[in-house]
Order: C-alpha cells, then sequence, then structure tokens
C-alpha cells in the first residue's frame, strides 16, 4: 500500500490543537483505581491555554471512570521532548504519548514503541466521524493510524499591533513580500521593531523559511527533501527563500538580540502586545496566550491578524498554510492492558461539549466537525473564523517541518536554522549541511 503523504492536508478541511495539564505522577507511577488496576500516566505541555482545558478534559474522565483512573505531569515545551526521548529509551514512557504526529510519530513505530489503532477506530466509527478529516494525515504511517486527533487545528499566522502600525504611519498590513520588506525602516524609524520573535527557540525560525519556501516554490520544495530526493535542499526555490531571511535579518527585521529570546516565557507575544515590535509570525495558539497575560490588548481591538503575504514571481498558493492539523495521543506498547483500555475509553471521551468550549474560548477552533457553528456567540469569532477559513479554504495545509521530518533530521534542522539566523552560515551551506542528512 503506497505510504499516504502527511504532509499535504486537503482543502476543505480544518484541523485541532492544544496545550497543556497539570498534575503529579508519570510512568513510574504505581496509584491505583478502583478495579485495581494501574493508573494510566499522561504527559503533556504546561502553560496557558491549554493546561486547565486538558486538565478539566481529565478530572472529567476520572470523576466518571472510577475503575479507569489517569494521573497527569506537564512540562515546558522542550523540556517535555526531552524527557519523553528519555523515558522512550529506558523503557519508562506514558502510557498515553502527547505528540504532534509526523515524523517523530514515525520514528515511535518504527521502534515498535505504540500501538496500532487502526482496528479500534474501525471498530469505533462514530470517534472517527467526529473528527476532521485532515487531522488524521499526521497520524497515518504506511496506512495505518498510530495517533488520537484531538484538540485544535493551529495554521501559522501574521499577528500585528495596529497601534504600533498608527504610530508609524502604516494603514494596512503587507501583502506581499516587497511590500513586507518596504515596511521595515518605517518601523525601525519609530523605535519599533518590525518583527518580534523567539529566537533561541529555534523552531519559531524555522516557520519564516516554511513560508517562504512554500510562496517562492509551492510545497513540492519541502516534500522533496521530505521524500529523500538527493540534494533537495539546493532546489532554486530554497536558496531563494534562504537568502530572502538573511536579507530580512540584515535590515533589522526583527527585535534587537532576537536570538536570545525564547519562546516558552512567550517573551515574543509580550513583545507584540507591549508595542515593543509590530509584527509576528506565530501559531495561532499565540491568541490564547495573548488574551491570557496581555491584559486589555484584544480587548481594546488592537491586535490584528492575516495570512504570509505572497513573494512576487512565486510559484506557491498564497492560501497555503503551515502548521499543526492537530494534537496527537497514541498508546505506549509497553503500557499495562487496564492502561490501554483506560487510554481508549479517555480516547472515546476528548472533545466533548465543555472541552470544545474551553478551547473555543481560549482562541481555538476544535477539530469537530462543524465546531465552527459554535464560533458565532464567542467574543473571539472574528479571530477564530479567520482561523477556520484558513484551516480549511488552504490549497494545501503543511505540517510543521520538525514535525514531519525524523528527530534525527529535525534536529540538524533546527541547529543549521539556528546558525543561518545568527548569519554564520551563507544560504549555499545551509543547503549542503541539510543535504548530507536526508533519508535519516
Amino acid at each position: 500500500m503506497k505510504r499516504r503523504n502527511f504532509l499535504s492536508l486537503s482543502a476543505g478541511a480544518a484541523a485541532a490543537t492544544g496545550l497543556a495539564a497539570c498534575g503529579s505522577s508519570g510512568p513510574a507511577d504505581t496509584s491505583k483505581d478502583s478495579a485495581g488496576g494501574d493508573a494510566a500516566s499522561y504527559w503533556f505541555l504546561s502553560g496557558p491555554p491549554g493546561e486547565p482545558i486538558r486538565q478539566g478534559a481529565v478530572d472529567r474522565f476520572n470523576k466518571a471512570n472510577a475503575a479507569n483512573q489517569i494521573k497527569v505531569t506537564t512540562f515546558q515545551n522542550d523540556t517535555y521532548k526531552d524527557k519523553l526521548k528519555t523515558a522512550l529509551g529506558a523503557g519508562q514512557a506514558p502510557s498515553m504519548i502527547w505528540g504532534w504526529g509526523g515524523g517523530g510519530l514515525k520514528s515511535y513505530v518504527d521502534a515498535g514503541q505504540v500501538d496500532d489503532l487502526t482496528a479500534w477506530f474501525g471498530q469505533n466509527a462514530a470517534v472517527k466521524d467526529r473528527l476532521f478529516k485532515s487531522s488524521f494525515g499526521p497520524a497515518t504511517i504506511d496506512g495505518k493510524i498510530y495517533a488520537m486527533p484531538c484538540e485544535t487545528v493551529q495554521p501559522i499566522i501574521m499577528l500585528y499591533n495596529k497601534e504600533a502600525f498608527e504610530k508609524a504611519g502604516v494603514q494596512n498590513p503587507p501583502q506581499s513580500w516587497a511590500e513586507l520588506m518596504s515596511l521595515v525602516p518605517k518601523f525601525n524609524e519609530k523605535g519599533i521593531a518590525p518583527f518580534s520573535l523567539a529566537g533561541q527557540s529555534r523552531w519559531t525560525n524555522m516557520m519564516w523559511l516554511e513560508f517562504l519556501f512554500d510562496r517562492i516554490g509551492g510545497p513540492e520544495v519541502f516534500n522533496a527533501a521530505y521524500a529523500g530526493q538527493k540534494d533537495a535542499w539546493s532546489n532554486p526555490a530554497a536558496i531563494d527563500g534562504l537568502t530572502k531571511i538573511q536579507e530580512l535579518i540584515n535590515a533589522k527585521g526583527f527585535v534587537k538580540g532576537f536570538s536570545s529570546v525564547t519562546a516558552d516565557s512567550n517573551a515574543d507575544q509580550a513583545l507584540l502586545y507591549r508595542g515593543k515590535a509590530a509584527m509576528m509570525l506565530h501559531g495561532s495558539w499565540s491568541y490564547g496566550i495573548i488574551k491570557a497575560d496581555g491584559g486589555n490588548f484584544i480587548k481594546d481591538g488592537k491586535l490584528g491578524f492575516f495570512n504570509f503575504p505572497a513573494v512576487d514571481g512565486g510559484k506557491g498558493d498564497p492560501t497555503n498554510t503551515v502548521g499543526n492539523a492537530g494534537q496527537y495521543l497514541s498508546i505506549y506498547s509497553k503500557a499495562s492492558e487496564h492502561q490501554k483500555e483506560t487510554a481508549k475509553k479517555f480516547f472515546a471521551s476528548l472533545l466533548d461539549d465543555t472541552e470544545q468550549q474551553g478551547w473555543i474560548e481560549s482562541g481555538g477552533v476544535p477539530i469537530i466537525q462543524g465546531s465552527n457553528s459554535k464560533l458565532a456567540a464567542s467574543p473571539d469569532k472574528d479571530f477564530l473564523n479567520a482561523i477556520y477559513d484558513i484551516a480549511s479554504k488552504a490549497g494545501n495545509f503543511a505540517q510543521s517541518w520538525d514535525q514531519a521530518l525524523s528527530p534525527t533530521a529535525a534536529e540538524a534542522l533546527l541547529d543549521n536554522i539556528s546558525k543561518l539566523f545568527q548569519l554564520q552560515i551563507s544560504p549555499k551551506q545551509f543547503a549542503d549541511n541539510m543535504n548530507q542528512v536526508i533519508g535519516k
């Protein structure tokens, strides 16, 4: 059976996303439920807006299922990835593995670390049919489903501070790369950084390249690298995109000291809502963070948003987007049968009305079919409908590169992106370095 390309999610469907929860325990937890079985362990990301929503889903499940209990532990993004890698290597991973699907999931599948859920979904068609079809792309490896899609859809979007635009005398957000570059000196002259960027986290830099590659050459440019084609990173469109980003850096397009700013601290969002930066390219989850941390910034109508602009002469469809088609839960193959039973029951309970409303109130769009019908009553309806439209109308919804590639190739990618943004390597050196890890 031909392997499904989980990088390309078809138009006409939206997807889902999420963040964290709280609690304690982990793979070594010896808690028992009322049936005397081991409680299932569940790790995920901490912080707003997702933590209380995920915790609420667990609390409701535990209350309704005395014989199948879940214990949770939360981590910041990068710490979570490191802890999970170590736990998997030691054979002590949590019963339920939260992640982004794609290349990371494939590595678990290849190592026999997660269970095949294809038959379970076949027996529980009602669970599968509720979800956006596109959300199953990153959950599917070699035609089999190894993860439960959950939470919300998270395309990458451009956010901007309307007040900063007014101060710089800028009327409208840029509709092309040329317009974007022309705004850089206007903001700098007013002492406002054109773009906020948490460069220390590396994956935030990556989002710029994802869009430039797509807008210049279309999704085929990265798909060639993913498919293992020789010298794929040397594609002229790729070199053009790499060159353009260094031109933006040299033009002082990003906030001063961006390479020391971290995403886990939400410092990049703070630069935007405090007026230190005019724009920021980030995931749609940033809306929830800004809503939670930014005071009245959103309430006062100061936040604007738009899709990444076209590149003059580019081949890519400007409706294309990149990001997370959902978040994903897999079942650890070494979990006990009782823990696996608990995990499957939990999967079937996800995205109930309470959880959907929680994601909507946080600024998220649940991956449930028809969830847009619930957006009209939300005070955030303008943003949520924009996200629904971007995700559902995209000519191509590509998965974030570091999630699509294998962990080995993804780490090389992030390392070289960091060097590229710090101007330590040229576009050609970046391409040469990445060509060496194709297929790894």
